[in-house]
């Protein structure tokens, strides 16, 4: 019992802690703290640790596979029916199906493959995610994300040929780079494009990416601790 009251007390401690830290970099560049979405990020963790933040007041929250959030979330959703859960991991199209229907924002559309079969399943069951491009800003061969000199045509191609809403963009920097030149670059891209929300800037990096235009920040480690 006081080992799950100590865990409980830490979480809820460095909870605050990232909601004073968006604040202060959201002050610090002249916007207002709640033009600052947190992205609770949940991925490995249980509903233990995550039911404390949500009793704290936390709705939005991101989950890296399908399968996890599936098992994971539907008490905590009966509970909370006002969470909104982001998939922040990459997208099979063989989970596309449920991806539509279980998350509110799907924030890995990458490629034609998996926009087609986004298409498919939004016409199928009439639910609409809201839908992020990520894009891959470092060009990494191993990391998911369109390249960004193709991300204006893969947004188009979205809109205009298979009838999406994009509203965002997303983006992961290289781990040993600096970021501000990766968030600067979603931030052009975004406004050729007329969007409006990014997503961008981790437990490592929020706050710059905040002072870069960030409107979700996606924190996981520096609320729940160590995985």
């Amino acid at each position: 019992m006081e080992k799950s009251t100590g865990r409980r007390e830490g979480i809820l401690t460095r909870l605050a802690e990232v909601r004073e830290r968006i604040a202060r970099a959201a002050r610090d560049c002249g916007r207002a703290p709640e033009t600052v979405t947190l992205v609770c990020v949940t991925k490995t963790f249980d509903a233990i640790a995550i039911r404390p933040v949500l009793e704290a007041g936390e709705r939005v929250f991101g989950e890296n596979r399908v399968k996890e959030a599936m098992k994971k979330w539907p008490e905590l959703k009966r509970d909370f029916p006002d969470i909104a859960l982001h998939l922040i991991g990459p997208l099979q199209s063989n989970k596309a199906r449920e991806a539509v229907e279980f998350f509110d924002v799907i924030e890995t559309v990458d490629r034609d493959k998996i926009a087609v079969v986004l298409a498919d399943e939004i016409a199928r069951s009439g639910r609409r995610p809201r839908l992020y491009v990520q894009v891959n800003t470092g060009s990494e061969p191993q990391k998911a994300g369109v390249p960004p000199q193709e991300a204006d045509q893969f947004i188009a191609t979205c809109r205009n040929d298979l009838g999406l809403e994009i509203s965002g963009l997303m983006c992961i920097p290289p781990v040993d780079a600096q970021a501000s030149p990766h968030f600067a670059l979603l931030n052009k891209i975004a406004a050729r494009n007329a969007i409006t929300t990014l997503s961008m800037g981790m437990s490592a990096d929020f706050e710059l990416a905040i002072q870069l235009g960030a409107t979700h920040v996606r924190v996981g480690s520096a609320i729940f601790g160590a995985r």
